[in-house]
């Protein structure tokens, strides 16, 4: 059997030569799609102490659903600016979106940023007072498993147990151990035992959640089995699970159908968002 090359398959930029294009669409769209908003229909909240520490909010209100998105860049790039524009399906449908932020590796762990992505949660809860799905992409998919199997009483008393209810998680990776032997690792700075403690795939399943794993058709095998392998572990422990691959969609372009307000991606999310 022919060893698996874990470099080449978590290389997502490789496998997407035309990536920087896909990247200065997405800023060129965000920035459109905020300028068209009215400024009374965005804002922007911190909810810790550093710069990054910050939640976009697109038509988020008390008394309405609330979807919150969690981007991707491998826990060491990006900030939610970048992806303003995936609001657009969920709030066509009167769902407000919060895009939350976090700050990277190797300044900090994925332990680290874990537990950021839960106090933002707790600060959307204390100012909203809304259950909320997440849904988030590649490092965000990851975030999205593990703040669906986290216990919300040890974090705030007065947050419902289902607080997060429900999960859409894009392209993620759910078992962190491959990553300790790839380049990525300069950053993530993951041994073998903090891999296993930071992997969603191998924590206690959030019995009587939700949780989509969803992934791009043109994705690399180990992207593919990630996505499997949530579904078919937690599904076996009492999640209800769901495994789709998007046709024709590579790591990014995976995200295009959440600026459709009639796309069956965000037709899904609907179906999801706690009411």
């Amino acid at each position: 059997m022919t060893a698996i090359d874990y470099e080449v398959e978590y290389d997502n930029r490789a496998r997407v030569p035309e990536h920087p294009q896909i990247f200065a669409r997405w800023a060129a769209d965000s920035a459109s799609y905020r300028a068209r908003l009215s400024a009374s229909r965005q804002a922007r909240m911190s909810y810790g102490p550093t710069a990054r520490e910050v939640i976009d909010l697109f038509d988020v209100r008390s008394n309405a659903p609330l979807a919150v998105f969690i981007h991707g860049g491998w826990w060491r790039n990006f900030e939610p600016s970048l992806f303003s524009h995936f609001a657009a399906g969920v709030n066509a449908h009167g769902i407000g979106a919060a895009l939350a932020g976090y700050n990277l590796c190797p300044q900090v762990s994925i332990a680290d940023i874990i537990n950021e992505m839960r106090r933002a949660l707790v600060a959307l809860w204390r100012r909203y007072g809304r259950r909320m799905l997440v849904f988030g992409h590649s490092a965000g998919g990851h975030l999205t498993a593990a703040l669906v199997a986290t216990e919300w009483a040890a974090l705030d008393a007065d947050a419902p147990a289902d607080l997060v209810p429900a999960g859409y998680a894009i392209s993620g990776v759910y078992d962190l151990a491959p990553l300790v032997n790839v380049s990525v690792n300069q950053d993530l700075r993951l041994d073998i035992d903090r891999a296993r403690k930071t992997s969603p795939a191998l924590w206690p399943a959030p019995r009587g959640c939700v949780l989509d794993a969803v992934v791009g058709a043109r994705e690399s095998n180990e992207f593919l089995r990630q996505s499997r392998l949530i579904a078919e572990v937690w599904g076996e422990a009492g999640v209800a699970t769901r495994y789709e691959e998007i046709a024709g969609a590579d790591h990014f372009t995976v995200l295009d159908p959440l600026t459709d307000p009639n796309s069956a991606m965000v037709a899904r999310l609907l179906a999801l968002v706690p009411k």
